[in-house]
Formats: C-alpha cells, structure tokens, sequence
C-alpha cells in the first residue's frame, strides 16, 4: 500500500515536469499568461485528487492531463463569458435607472419653466394656453368657454407656445 502511494507521487511529478510546458501553452493560447498559470496549477491539483488511479502508465495520465485542462479551461470560460453577461445585464439596468432619473429630473425642470413662464403671460393667453395644455380642451371648447373666437383662441396658443419654447430654449 505505502509502495502504490510512493509510485503515485512519483507518476504525478513525472507528468508535471513532463508535461507542464505543454499544458501551460495549450492554456495559454485560450487565456492570458496570469490565468493560463494559475489553470496549469489548478489542473496539476486536480490531478492530485485522482491519485488512486495511477496505476496507469505516462502516457495514459498525460492524456487524462489534457482531459483536465480541457475542462478546467471550459468551465473557466463559461463562468467568464456568463459573468460578462450578468455585469453587462446589471450595466444596462443601472443605465436605464439612471437615465429614468435623469429623464425624469429633466421633465421637472422643464415643467418648472413651463409654469415659470405661464405665469408671466397675459390673463387671456395664460387662460388660453393652460385650458389646452392641462386640460385638454380643444380650441373650440375654449372658445365657447370663453366666449371668444376659435380664431382667437389658436392665435393665442400660437403666440403663447411660441414664446414659452423660446423662453425654455434660452434658459437651458
């Protein structure tokens, strides 16, 4: 018994110096130097767990080494390329409640001005505006409302549009 456990020790260091190079560079032409390195090291400890086996002779583990390092390498990419998936899911959503926030922060603002500027308009045209605006009311409904012509009605919403666009324009 303590004779296999020797004779497994010895087969294990034999395929590490006998194949180490080959299997870091079979790594490392799917990964960087860094992680090509450390998968070498982890596909050598893995091979440690199957010590029991050794009965085989070099050849045979330097084929069960590359099985190793195939696997070690796979399940590394596909934690790799699933993470980059999630960290990319998480961006965009971090993204889009940014932009909501942004978007929604932006609209106050406009709001704000809107109103800032409705108050200063004329009584009539103010009237005119915020009946169509909030309201809803069409040019038509206003004017019978009010008592006033539909024409007057959309030259008032003209006028009344037109300057509180160019007084959000000039304050942004």
């Amino acid at each position: 018994m303590k004779n296999a456990a020797v004779l497994s020790n010895q087969v294990i260091a034999d395929a590490y110096t006998g194949c180490y190079d080959l299997i870091f560079r079979y790594i490392y032409n799917k990964n960087n130097r860094e992680r090509a390195e450390d998968l070498t090291q982890d596909t050598f400890l893995r091979l440690l767990s199957y010590r029991d086996m050794f009965y085989l002779n070099i050849d045979t583990i330097k084929y069960f080494v590359y099985t190793i390092a195939r696997n070690l390498v796979t399940d590394y990419l596909r934690r790799y390329y699933k993470e980059q998936e999630i960290n990319a899911y998480l961006l965009e959503t971090v993204r889009t409640s940014v932009d909501d926030v942004e978007n929604k922060l932006y609209a106050k603002e406009l709001s704000w001005l809107e109103q800032e500027k409705l108050s200063r308009l004329p009584s009539q045209r103010r009237k005119v505006y915020a009946m169509n605006r909030f309201q809803y009311k069409t040019a038509f409904e206003i004017s019978t409302e009010l008592h006033i012509s539909p024409r007057t009605v959309e030259n008032h919403l003209l006028i009344s549009r037109k300057e509180i666009r160019t007084y959000i324009k000039q304050s942004i």
